[in-house]
């Protein structure tokens, strides 16, 4: 019995095995989102609440994100509250409201997967600061 390998088949695996790969974007961190991306709205609405819990408490919001090949963020998700707050959904709205502008090494406007620590009530002193910054920190990301 002979065995004929139809070329289409061939290709239609090997696409089915690679293409979950080249849809995966690249994790980036804020410190080097520059050579990316670069935020072209420095200042940003956010819809924060009248009342809840430790709103007026030292805390940090750590925001995953998408910035699309638009520039704009996607797939916006909390996923560090520290301490546990409902600080969550005005740290989501603020990074919503991000837009981007690719950098010059990213003309093809690359997708890229980041995430941002956003601060509230934060402690003038330096040390207290970066404690808090680092209590959000997300691992993953290549720094």
């Amino acid at each position: 019995m002979k065995t004929i390998v139809r070329p289409a088949l061939v290709l239609a695996l090997t696409l089915g095995f690679v293409a979950p790969v080249l849809a995966q974007t690249r994790k980036v961190d804020q410190q080097d989102l520059y050579r990316y991306w670069i935020q072209i709205n420095p200042k940003v609405q956010m819809d924060a609440p009248n009342s809840g819990l430790n709103l007026d408490k030292p805390g940090c919001v750590a925001v995953t994100y998408t910035i699309g090949s638009d520039g704009v963020p996607m797939n916006v998700q909390v996923v560090k509250l520290m301490p546990k707050s409902d600080l969550g959904p005005a740290a989501r709205s603020a990074i919503s409201n991000f837009r981007y502008g690719p950098s010059l090494s990213n003309r093809i406007a690359e997708p890229i997967d980041t995430y941002y620590v956003v601060l509230f009530n934060a402690p003038e002193d330096k040390a207290q600061h970066q404690q808090l910054v680092d209590a959000c920190k997300l691992p993953g990301y290549a720094a």
